[in-house]
């Protein structure tokens, strides 16, 4: 796989949640640590996303931002 994104974080899918259109997936990408990317129902099926299958979660973002409080 290429890509251009420079974030990419493998990982287990732990859950994936359809509803109408879109779909929840998420991704344990280390202990305790889990992503979770909206994406439509057509592509979790085209992946052939399952729990407990591996994927990766590609970050690509202009921003990012820190808060504290």
């Amino acid at each position: 796989m290429k890509i251009s994104a420079r974030n990419t974080l493998k990982g287990k899918v732990v859950s994936v949640e359809k509803g109408a259109t879109t779909a929840h997936v998420k991704i344990e990408v280390a202990d305790g640590t889990v992503i979770t990317a909206s994406i439509t129902n057509e592509s979790v099926d085209s992946l052939g996303l399952t729990v407990g299958g591996q994927a990766y979660a590609v970050v690509k973002a202009s921003d990012v931002m820190i808060a504290v409080d």
